[in-house]
């Protein structure tokens, strides 16, 4: 804003000193007054050209603080985005363990409970008599439960190291990134 204004007083003095330099000489001279009018546009062009850089400069640097300004609040408005994402989808995850663990639970209980009347049954069937039945129940119901508990330990263990790899992958992405 300074510079505008220096450019305009210093347009105004070079003005008046070229006015009263007319003035001095006379008015009857129009050879001499026309050199002065064209020293005066002459010299108005170029203030107008300095006015206008400045002004350019001055667009320019706004313009660049701006994109700065912009390329910062981007930036922190991905971050931001990404570790959203990576809560959800943590807190999505956990919500499935949980999901699964209580329909293993139920599930769980549903077959212990077959079981369990397989064997009372076998157990009746000894008790009664019926020997060789009894211990083929007994046998059956005992390999059917070695085999659930063995197969539901191995998915169990599979789960626990597919989501301990994820979560490694998922801290590894909150990491910020280098430029």
């Amino acid at each position: 804003m300074l510079r505008f204004i220096i450019g305009i007083i210093l347009v105004q003095l070079v003005t008046i000193a070229l006015f009263f330099a007319v003035t001095r000489v006379g008015l009857d001279n129009t050879q001499f007054m026309l050199t002065i009018g064209l020293l005066e546009i002459l010299f108005s062009v170029l203030a107008a050209f300095w006015f206008s850089s400045i002004a350019r400069h001055r667009h320019m640097n706004e313009l660049e603080t701006i994109k700065e300004t912009h390329a910062k609040e981007r930036e922190k408005i991905r971050v931001n985005a990404e570790r959203q994402k990576s809560r959800i989808v943590s807190k999505s995850q956990q919500q499935i363990l949980k999901e699964t663990r209580r329909a293993r639970t139920g599930a769980n209980f549903k077959v212990g409970a077959a079981f369990a009347g397989a064997l009372a049954l076998g157990a009746v069937m000894l008790y009664s008599q019926f020997v060789t039945f009894g211990l083929l129940i007994l046998t059956t119901a005992g390999g059917g439960l070695a085999g659930y508990l063995a197969k539901g330990r191995q998915v169990f263990l599979a789960r626990r190291k597919e989501f301990a790899t994820h979560q490694h992958v998922m801290l590894s992405q909150d990491k910020p990134i280098k430029k």
